[in-house]
């Protein structure tokens, strides 16, 4: 009975540029980590081979000391390997795989499926039919070839392919690196596995996508898996098992305040957060100086356990009450301008430019103690 871990998106190298420094080269090493937690669970399981569904590399012209801790990476499992490139790794004539080739870092157990060719694995049971992207983009189905290609009786048919399935993905996103949905039957495959969308997401009985094995957006599309995929026989339904890998856990939190116990549902949210999580926190409404108070100790306290905290507030005004502004040390003529401002603004509305101006010079009379 063959059994196999099914993997994508591995994205080795990304850098991720929008975090701050501190983080960023957390969550780079996440992604070196995460293979060498495949190749355990491949050893552990004793998977007859892992499928990797494109991707590998998140770019071109990584460096080759990136090349070679992938391949370091990977040393804990000592069976086949079979890499497919997608469109962040193109096998182009002159690729990231060619210059991995050069370098002689490739083992032996890892096969580089550059070309839309049948593989035999004839002891352990299967043929592999492979889909390599050649080019960033493609408008033809790559994944059309493997409805002719011949493999001896008796062996699975295991497809690896990387791009969207027509019709079944998100609108909008089936415009390049096209899969019909129908190749499973087409082809006769046993297995077909998918890489390119990154969370883990069924399409058939014979065919998934495992998404990325270490989250890498503020996507809610279960993100963080592989899948152990086993098939008694040719023909036969596949039995899958999801497997979360991820070491981080990427949240996004939005939050629209009008009232005070809005503060409390925002504080609540990240005082629940712990160590391993990456945290996207959007803000909008309006807070009055105590609630903006609240909401700056909370996010700092979050932002001290967290692995990664960015917080977007440009939609959150700052509405003090007249007993804020009562409470605030305002002589002479800074006083005289904040009673302008405090008239100007009740009659203007809370959207005129002296409700603005009346908040900036409230948030900067605060206590220095308690400012953001």
């Amino acid at each position: 009975m063959p059994l196999f871990l099914h993997t994508a998106d591995w994205q080795i190298g990304r850098q991720f540029s929008s975090f701050d420094a501190e983080a960023a080269p957390h969550l780079a090493e996440a992604r070196f980590a995460v293979v060498q937690r495949l190749a355990r669970i491949a050893t552990e399981r004793q998977v007859d081979a892992v499928l990797v569904a494109g991707d590998v590399l998140d770019a071109q012209t990584v460096s080759d000391r990136t090349i070679r801790r992938l391949f370091h990476a990977m040393e804990g499992f000592r069976g086949p390997w079979l890499l497919i490139p997608g469109n962040h790794d193109a096998a182009l004539a002159e690729s990231v795989w060619t210059q991995a080739q050069r370098m002689g870092v490739v083992p032996a157990n890892v096969h580089l499926l550059l070309k839309p060719e049948v593989t035999l694995f004839a002891a352990q049971g299967f043929a592999v039919l492979p889909a390599p992207l050649t080019q960033r983009h493609s408008y033809s189905d790559l994944s059309a070839w493997m409805d002719d290609a011949q493999t001896p009786e008796g062996l699975l048919r295991i497809g690896l392919a990387h791009g969207s399935v027509q019709g079944i993905l998100h609108e909008g996103i089936d415009s390049t690196n096209p899969i019909a949905p129908t190749r499973c039957e087409t082809a006769r495959l046993d297995w077909l596995a998918l890489g390119d969308w990154h969370g883990t997401k069924s399409i058939h009985e014979r065919m998934a996508y495992s998404g990325t094995p270490e989250a890498d957006r503020f996507h809610n599309n279960d993100a963080g898996n592989a899948l152990l995929v086993a098939i008694d026989a040719p023909g036969a339904v596949p039995r899958v098992e999801k497997i979360a890998t991820g070491a981080y856990v990427w949240k996004e939190l939005v939050h629209s305040l009008r009232v005070a116990s809005d503060v409390d549902a925002v504080e609540q949210a990240l005082d629940a957060l712990g160590a391993s999580d990456v945290v996207r926190l959007q803000l909008a409404g309006q807070v009055d100086l105590a609630g903006q108070q609240r909401l700056d100790a909370a996010v700092a306290r979050a932002d001290a356990r967290v692995r990664s905290l960015q917080c977007e507030r440009t939609a959150l005004a700052l509405v003090p009450t007249d007993e804020d502004l009562a409470q605030l040390q305002a002589d002479g003529y800074v006083g005289e301008l904040l009673a302008e401002l405090r008239a100007e603004s009740a009659a203007g509305g809370a959207d005129s430019p002296a409700a603005a101006a009346l908040a900036l010079l409230a948030a900067a009379l605060m206590p220095v103690g308690e400012r953001a």
